[in-house]
């Protein structure tokens, strides 16, 4: 058997390390297709040699346009490779606009979509990754959830009268989690450059379009993080676009900012620091695989589950509430419990349904 993955973006790099081990294990052949969605060497080529994923047998090369532009040269290339390819299914991951072209170009020709962290939802429809996601479940076939939460959001728009597959098989970050912590800490050595070894220091990151794409929202972050970093130190890999719109809008932060991280240093940081702040999807989860709080940097999530167990306070773009809920639990010690998100064995439930 053979499956055709589709990946492009820095989140999907981290699950499909993961999936990827499993489906070797399984004894099925992957043909990998990186779309060039994240294309420079902190934003792609270092997960790639870190985590020790499959080199892509395709590159796409396709970046730097709008929406349409994008999702559109991504669909016609990807459409050409599963014709040549001819895989028994196209797997997916996330809600970018590569998990959509995937999704689309395979299901135009008929080949099965599997669509790997199906049925989140934020219920706010001004952003990408929400329509990215919602179309992308519509066409799958096998639709892999990582949360109770997930499922019942399917359920709910009346996923059970399709002809699909809803499996919840955990989450594959915490796989990851589990299989690189330890490896993390021997190779990473971003505390002490840093200088943040022994204190308490927040760690920040800021990327999404509503809050990157909003002067309003951008400086109001911004100036949340200025007043956090007098008490205590934040440090804050800065992502490309934020940095080019911090610079295009006069925006300044005063904060330890770094390039983009690789994955063992940013889970080095998660694991020494006192409190999280991100507009991330997957850095709240990782926070509370870690035992972090998380202040969420968006005026909602898609896991709530974070929320309802007080792993999780959502502050938006509001400077006061950012401040104060930064504050408020600065080093609060969490509870992990392993019923939200699984045994660490998602990506091993995955490849053995694939097969």
């Amino acid at each position: 058997m053979k499956i055709l993955t589709v990946i492009g973006a820095r989140p999907q790099f981290i699950k499909a390390a993961a999936v990827s081990r499993a489906l070797v294990k399984a004894g099925v052949q992957e043909v990998v297709v990186h779309t060039g969605q994240h294309y420079d060497s902190n934003m792609s080529e270092v997960f790639f040699k870190e985590m020790e994923i499959p080199q892509p047998d395709y590159n796409l090369d396709v970046n730097d346009l709008g929406h349409g532009a994008m999702t559109g040269r991504m669909l016609e290339k990807i459409e050409a490779l599963i014709i040549g390819e001819k895989p028994g299914h196209v797997m997916v991951y996330g809600d970018t606009n590569s998990t959509l072209a995937g999704a689309l170009a395979a299901v135009k020709i008929h080949v099965p979509v599997a669509h790997v962290e199906a049925g989140l939802r934020s219920f706010d429809m001004t952003m990408p990754e929400e329509v990215n996601r919602i179309l992308t479940d519509r066409v799958s076939n096998i639709l892999f959830c990582p949360t109770q939460q997930a499922v019942e959001n399917l359920n709910n728009e009346g996923f059970k009268k399709f002809k699909v597959d809803i499996l919840n098989v955990g989450d594959v970050m915490l796989d990851n989690l589990l299989y690189y912590k330890e490896r993390a800490k021997e190779k990473s050595r971003i505390v002490v450059e840093t200088k943040v070894s022994g204190k308490e220091f927040v760690l920040a990151t800021i990327h999404r379009a509503e809050n990157t794409n909003n002067p309003a929202r951008l400086k109001s972050i911004a100036d949340a993080i200025n007043e956090i970093n007098k008490k205590f130190p934040v440090v804050l890999p800065l992502h490309p676009r934020t940095k080019n719109y911090l610079n295009s809008n006069g925006i300044r932060l005063n904060a330890t900012i770094t390039e983009p991280l690789g994955y063992f240093d940013m889970l080095s940081l998660l694991s020494s620091c006192s409190v999280v702040m991100t507009d991330s999807g997957g850095l709240q989860k990782e926070a509370y695989f870690c035992g972090k709080y998380c202040v969420t940097l968006r005026d909602q999530t898609e896991w709530v589950e974070l929320v309802k167990a007080k792993a999780n306070e959502i502050a938006g773009a509001d400077k006061e509430k950012i401040v104060a809920a930064v504050e408020k639990n600065i080093s609060k010690a969490i509870s992990f419990d392993k019923s939200l998100y699984g045994d660490g064995t998602a990506s091993t439930k995955i490849a053995d349904r694939l097969r």
